[in-house]
C-alpha cells in the first residue's frame, strides 16, 4: 500500500509539463518555525533537516484533565531529479503527563509517534519565471504604482502517505491506523520583504475521520538575518477541530544554518492549549549549478 501511494505521488508530480525557474537559493529555505509548506523546493542536490522541540500545557474542561507535554518534530527534505521537485519525510514524537482534575483517578503518562508522513512536492506554476519588471524612465509614479501581477501566487501540489501504528496508539483511534493519503495545495506570494503562504490540506481522506485544514502564514524579513512570522491554522475533523495561532521568529546563523523560536495558543477550552517551540534547520548543499531564483 505504501509503495503504491508513494509511487503514485512521484508519478503524478513528475509528469507535470509546467516549466518553472530554479528553486535553489544562496541561503537555506526552511519551512520552520511554522507548520505550513512553502511552494518552493530547496533545490536539486540539497539535503535539509528541520528539527524542533516543543514544551506545552493543555487543560480540558470536559475530560477534567491537565496535561504537560514534550514533543520532538522532524522533517527531512531532499531536492532531486528536477529543481521543482522535493521529497519529504516528517513527523513528531510526543510525551504526555496527564493529571485528572476530578475524581480519584491517578495521573498517568503516554507517548509515541502520532503520525509519520512521506511524500513529494512539485512546483507546477511559477509567476516569477520570465517576468521582468521594467523601469519607466519617464514616470516616477508609473514605477511606484501597484503591480497587479504580484497577486498571482506560485503554486505547488503535495501528495503523500501517512503512517499511523495500530494497537495502543494513544493519540488516534484504530480506524486511522495504517497507511492513508494526504494532499495539499500550496500557494505563495513574494512581496519584497513579505511572504504569504497558504496550505489547503485534505488529510486521511480514505478513513472514517478525514481532516480538512487551512494554514495561512505571513512572514516578514527585517534584515538578511532576522525574520518574524504569524500563522493561523484551522482544523476540521470529527476527531479534533481547532483554531490555532502561532507566532515567532528565526535567525540565520550562516547560509546553511537557521535557528527559530515560536509560540502557540488556541481559542477554546476542549482543550485549551499553550506551547513554546525551539528549532534548528540545517542543509547539506550538494547543488551542482549556480541556479538562483531572481532576487531583488
Amino acid at each position: 500500500m505504501l509503495g503504491r501511494l508513494i509511487f503514485g505521488s512521484i508519478l503524478l508530480l513528475s509528469i507535470s509539463t509546467q516549466e518553472a525557474n530554479a528553486q535553489y537559493t544562496e541561503t537555506i529555505n526552511s519551512n520552520r518555525p511554522g507548520q505550513s509548506q512553502g511552494a518552493f523546493a530547496p533545490g536539486r542536490g540539497v539535503l535539509q533537516a528541520e528539527l524542533g522541540t516543543t514544551l506545552g500545557r493543555e487543560s480540558h474542561n470536559l475530560r477534567f484533565t491537565e496535561t504537560d507535554n514534550i514533543g520532538a518534530e522532524f522533517a527531512i527534505r531532499y531536492g532531486a531529479i528536477r529543481e521543482q521537485l522535493e521529497f519529504i519525510v516528517n513527523g513528531n514524537f510526543l510525551y504526555e503527563d496527564i493529571t485528572p482534575t476530578a475524581g480519584n483517578a491517578e495521573p498517568y503518562t503516554q507517548s509515541g509517534f502520532p503520525i509519520v508522513t512521506a511524500g513529494a512536492k512539485y512546483l507546477i506554476y511559477d509567476p516569477y519565471k520570465n517576468r521582468e519588471d521594467k523601469i519607466n524612465l519617464y514616470s516616477y509614479w508609473a514605477n511606484r504604482r501597484f503591480k497587479w501581477n504580484t497577486l498571482i501566487p506560485a503554486v505547488s501540489i503535495y501528495s503523500g502517505a501517512n503512517y499511523v501504528y495500530k494497537n495502543n496508539n494513544p493519540f488516534l483511534p484504530d480506524s486511522q491506523a495504517g497507511f492513508t493519503p494526504k494532499a495539499v495545495l500550496i500557494t505563495q506570494h513574494n512581496w519584497g520583504l513579505w511572504v504569504w503562504v497558504n496550505n489547503f490540506i485534505y488529510d486521511q481522506f480514505l478513513t472514517d475521520y478525514p481532516t480538512k485544514a487551512w494554514i495561512t502564514t505571513m512572514t516578514h524579513s527585517f534584515n538578511p538575518k532576522i525574520a518574524a512570522f504569524a500563522e493561523i491554522q484551522i482544523i476540521s475533523s470529527d476527531i479534533y477541530s481547532d483554531d490555532l495561532l502561532r507566532f515567532g521568529g528565526a535567525y540565520l546563523i550562516s547560509k546553511n544554518l537557521q535557528v527559530d523560536l515560536s509560540a502557540l495558543v488556541n481559542f477554546k477550552e476542549t482543550p485549551k492549549r499553550r506551547q513554546l517551540g525551539l528549532g534548528v534547520s540545517y542543509r547539506l548543499d550538494f547543488h551542482s549549478k549556480d541556479e538562483l531564483l531572481p532576487q531583488k
